[in-house]
Order: C-alpha cells, then structure tokens, then sequence
C-alpha cells in the first residue's frame, strides 16, 4: 500500500510517512521510511513505531492531509500500550487471547481498551483531515475492527473488555488488570465513540475485501470449465466444527449430486479460531480446518480442497496453508502418522509438513482473511 502511494504520489509534492509491516515484508520505498515489527505478537519495535506515528499526527497542521493506510495485522504491529502497561503485559495477554478460542472481534476489543493508538485515538489525536484506506481482513468488514480501528469510532466499553476476558478465563497481568478496574470506575477516558465531534473530518474508506477474493478465484475457475459456488465471505467458527459441515456438504454432492452438480467448487473465506487446549501446538487456522475436513471425508474419492491465508502466514509458521488429496490419511498412515492425535494437539502443521502438502507462498504483502476451495470432481 505505501509503494502504490509513492508510486502515485504527485513528484512536486511533499510527503512524509512511516511503513510498519511484519518481518520480512518490507518493500524498498524512497519516500517513506519502514519499520518490521513483530505478529502476531507484538514487540518493542512495534510500540516505538506506533509512538512515533502517534507523535507525528499529532503534528500534522490542520491544512495537510493524514493518509492511513490500514490492513489486517495492525492489530499487533500498531502496539502503544495505555500508561502503566508495558509491553510484555500486552504480550501475555495478546497469546492468552490467541490461544482461547476468542474471535478477533472480542480479541479488539481488549486491544482497544489497553491501546494509546487504537480504538480511534490516532485519528482523535489530529487537527488535520484524516483519510484511512483499508484492507479489510474481518469478517463484516467494520473499519472499527480492522487493525482495531486507529481512525474508527469504537462502540464497545471497558465493560466489554473486561466480558471477553473472564468469557474465556484469560487471567491478566497486574498492570492490566488495573487499568482495566480504573476504566471500569471512570478514571480512565474511554475511546472516542460513534458520533464524537473528533471524526467530522475522518473518513474510513475499505478498498480491499475477502469478497473480491472469492469472486476473482470463482471467475478463474469458470473460466476452466468449474462451477464455482460461493458460500460465503465471512464463515466463522471453531476450524474443526466448520470442517464437519463442509465435510457433510462435499460427501452430499459427490455421492447424490445435490444441492451442486460435479465439477464444482466450493469458496468460502472468513476467519475461523482454533481453541488451543494444551502446550505447544503448530500450524494455523487454515491447516487445523483442513486436517479436520480430511478426518470427516475419510478419503472420499475426487474430493481436492486448499485453505491458505491470504498473507501467506496461518497462524505462527512459515506456510499460507496446506493441500488435501483424497489419498492424504493413507499416506499419513503409511509414515506411522496418526491424523487424529495430530488433531487433538492442534499440529496441523506436522502432519502436513510430513506429508509435503504445505503451501508456502512467503510474503504476499495483502490481507484479505481466509480463502477455502473444496474441489469436488
């Protein structure tokens, strides 16, 4: 996004501006300075980019102009924690959520509540016109969600916040649990909420959805003879039970030919959650629902299906997704591998990586959620 500004951006012009993006994603920019933070946790290289972006709307003049340019993983790279809260306690917090099963909309929702740039306080803290271009990788596509909206007005309370974390028994670190009883009690400012005088000049424009996706892949497949189908664009749920359900559709249509004809695929995106109930675990969203959906076809014959990120990374490893075949159990089982205990210990990735059925693209530099193509011949 920022080398499309630069590439457009008026030579006579002046600009200023600073790129943060996740480790080994920077592109070469000459007129905007980039900094690589970590995600999905966040690091201090984050929260010294965020405070000097803070610092830098609040000296913008009024007659200038704040381009935001916003997209999935914001969320963590954007961290300037509340005062007293450092960031190792936004880290704690930040993998408890993770691992809990919590959407991304309540996982926000504490963010914005522990953030000093979140929730609509970068925009608050500029005289000047603010315009936020997004890429939207939430489902709903709310601008409040997406990389906790920094320029959005943020409907939810410390109330709330404090709700996600007893709802799914994240315990906090002291400095955060403080400051969430002073939020509760008032002596700490809420964030600035719809209809608050300080967005009259904001606008929060979303350019970028996991819709496009899906239509750009079902037109590619019309064009080589495939139906496509389009279940939806903002599928949520465990990554497990999800699979059962698409599981149960594929079996309906290979076996009866109903509710789709073969050749078909099915796409669908969104952002499922995996609940990690032990130590360790590998492997991401997209994985975990995949080697669930091979569990629940058994090796139904003729049934293909992909599931990937569309920012090449699902969860913390270094693939997009992973690949699965109608012979994947058999020949998991003739390496010695047993799908289901890779299941239970949520290492998706194991059994793919064994397998050479990951998918890694690196780096695509977009984020427009999940993309899932069940293929059924």
């Amino acid at each position: 996004m920022a080398l499309a500004v630069e590439q457009h951006w008026p030579a006579d012009k002046p600009l200023f501006g600073i790129a943060l993006t996740r480790y080994g994603h920077a592109l070469p920019l000459e007129r905007i300075r980039w900094v690589e933070a970590a995600h999905p946790v966040p690091d201090e290289a984050g929260q010294e980019a965020a405070r000097e972006m803070m610092g830098a709307a609040r000296a913008v003049k009024s007659v200038d102009l704040l381009l935001a340019l916003i997209s999935g993983g914001g969320s963590a790279l954007l961290s300037l924690p509340a005062e007293g809260i450092l960031i190792g306690d936004l880290r704690k917090v930040t993998q408890d959520l993770l691992r809990s099963g919590a959407t991304i909309q309540e996982i926000n929702t504490v963010r914005k509540h522990l953030s000093l740039i979140q929730g609509g306080r970068l925009a608050a803290a500029c005289k000047a016109p603010v315009l936020a271009l997004i890429i939207s990788d939430v489902t709903g596509n709310d601008p409040t969600h997406i990389a906790s909206g920094p320029c959005a007005p943020d409907p939810t309370t410390f109330q709330e916040a404090v709700d996600v974390l007893n709802r799914f028994d994240v315990k906090p670190p002291r400095a955060v649990l403080e400051h969430l009883i002073c939020g509760l009690r008032g002596e700490r400012e809420e964030t600035p909420k719809p209809g608050s005088p300080v967005f009259k000049k904001v606008e929060n424009r979303v350019i970028g959805t996991t819709r496009h996706s899906l239509t750009a892949a079902a037109a590619l497949f019309r064009e080589n003879g495939i139906e496509s189908v389009i279940l939806g664009d903002s599928i949520t749920g465990e990554a497990r039970e999800v699979a059962k359900v698409m599981a149960a559709l594929a079996r309906e249509i290979r076996s009866h030919g109903s509710p789709f004809k073969p050749p078909v695929v099915l796409l669908s995106g969104g952002e499922c959650t995996v609940t990690v109930r032990g130590s360790g675990g590998r492997g991401g969203r997209c994985a975990e629902f995949l080697l669930a959906l091979g569990l629940e076809l058994a090796g139904t014959p003729d049934v293909h299906a992909i599931a990937a990120d569309t920012d090449g990374i699902d969860g913390s490893e270094d693939n997009a997704g992973a690949l699965l075949a109608p012979d994947t159990l058999a020949r998991a089982g003739a390496q010695g591998l047993d799908p289901r205990k890779f299941l239970a210990a949520n290492d998706s990735y194991g059994v793919f990586s064994a397998l050479g059925d990951l998918v890694v693209t690196g780096p695509t530099r977009t984020n427009v959620n999940d993309y899932r193509a069940i293929l059924i011949i």
